[in-house]
């Protein structure tokens, strides 16, 4: 559900603290990384030794930190975060959310955070309806930031009414929704085709190629994270992906893989064409293991089929085909000549001249190239952050 998804947890003084723990392990559970910043206040509720045990990461509650005396960067904290959950927010820290207080680390990283902020109201019925209590969390949402609505039931006070927090789960309900709203992606469907394929020459033997699909799985992550739902079609890798919007078909040959492509490509809105696919195959397999007999041995190869192209041919209006050029030598003309034949709209060019790019690596440098021979150049980084610039440009071309 929340699969790959960064979310900073904001703890605060109230009793409702005793439920971030289970809000905290519902986050991780839905495959969220949690990381956990609490005010002073929050710890006479709830241990951080709890909540970094759940999180998997330190509770971080001082700028600094007293046995190494390092410094608990609240800039890269908001920054890091995809979202961040304070929950609960007690009446003293939504006033100083307003006011722009800054008096301890969970308020710095909200006056520091660049992605969607979630607030979850704890308090007893009378501090919630008082007039600036609505005052602050009406000026909280003109700032916007989202506020996940306290619930009627019975307080701490013993009193009945509205100003308990919501459920843990209802708050990781409330994320998982607000994602899928806010995803480029959401209600697409897209081909991934990925890693070598294996050509038999014999039980034993085979030709290959030394791709690893990191590439092609990483991209088939960066759409999922998007939104969409993805149908991952992989050659013989030692990867897996355990995201929920990814399913995975296995195949071994070119012809598995073009058959497996042939039924998903009429359904899909995005074709990413990432694996190595081997451009010949032995004429004829043979049934028993060849034995070396000879000085010299002659395999017949044969053309497979060309998926990208292929599928080309059969492309319709609105649906967008991104392929890949891995190239020696002249990289943009034989790119552009790719890009053209086989009726992709984008094409990524990357080259095994240079240093850290290519096959075997978890890095790569690659070029975009698009039909009007728009170019865009990207630097030597890692694959999952090139997949997410890939991405990127795929959204923008298909709401172009």
């Amino acid at each position: 559900m929340l699969h790959g998804k960064k979310i900073l947890v904001g703890i605060t003084g109230s009793i409702a603290a005793y439920k971030s723990a289970l809000l905290v392990r519902l986050l991780v559970k839905a495959g969220a990384t949690v990381k956990v910043v609490m005010t002073p206040a929050s710890c006479e509720f709830i241990t951080p030794l709890t909540l970094a045990t759940l999180s998997k990461n330190p509770a971080l509650s001082e700028f600094v930190r007293n046995t190494s005396g390092e410094w608990n960067n609240h800039v890269e904290l908001g920054l890091w975060a995809d979202a961040m959950v304070i929950a609960p927010a007690s009446a003293n820290t939504i006033g100083k959310m307003v006011h722009g207080i800054c008096d301890n680390l969970l308020l710095a990283v909200y006056l520091s955070a660049r992605c969607p902020v979630m607030v979850a109201p704890a308090m007893d019925v009378d501090m919630l309806q008082h007039p600036s209590t609505k005052e602050n969390l009406a000026t909280l949402t003109r700032f916007g930031n989202h506020i996940i609505e306290p619930v009627h039931g019975e307080l701490a006070s013993g009193l009945v009414g509205t100003g308990r927090m919501a459920e843990p789960e209802e708050i990781v309900d409330y994320l998982v929704n607000f994602f899928k709203k806010h995803e480029p992606l959401s209600g697409k469907t897209a081909l991934v085709t990925a890693g070598p394929t294996y050509e038999a020459i014999d039980p034993v033997r085979f030709i290959g190629n030394h791709s690893t699909g990191k590439m092609g799985y990483a991209i088939a992550e960066a759409l999922a994270q998007q939104g969409a739902t993805v149908h991952l079609v992989s050659g013989p890798t030692s990867l897996n992906t355990i995201h929920p919007s990814i399913r995975v078909k296995k195949v071994m040959s070119a012809e598995e893989m073009y058959l497996a492509c042939q039924e998903i490509f009429p359904q899909t809105d995005i074709a990413v064409f990432a694996a190595a696919v081997a451009d010949y195959k032995p004429a004829h397999k043979a049934d028993q293991k060849i034995k070396k007999k000879t000085e010299s041995f002659s395999l017949e190869l044969t053309k497979t089929h060309d998926i990208a192209a292929t599928l080309g041919k059969q492309k319709a209006n609105g649906q967008l085909m991104v392929g890949f050029a891995l190239e020696t030598e002249n990289e943009k003309a034989n790119a552009i000549g790719k890009l053209e034949s086989k009726n992709f709209d984008l094409i990524v060019l990357n080259s095994l001249n240079d240093e850290g790019a290519g096959f075997g690596h978890d890095t790569n440098k690659v070029t975009i190239i698009g039909r009007d021979e728009q170019i865009a150049q990207y630097d030597l980084k890692s694959k999952t952050e090139l997949a997410k610039d890939i991405v990127r440009v795929i959204s923008e071309k298909l709401y172009a």
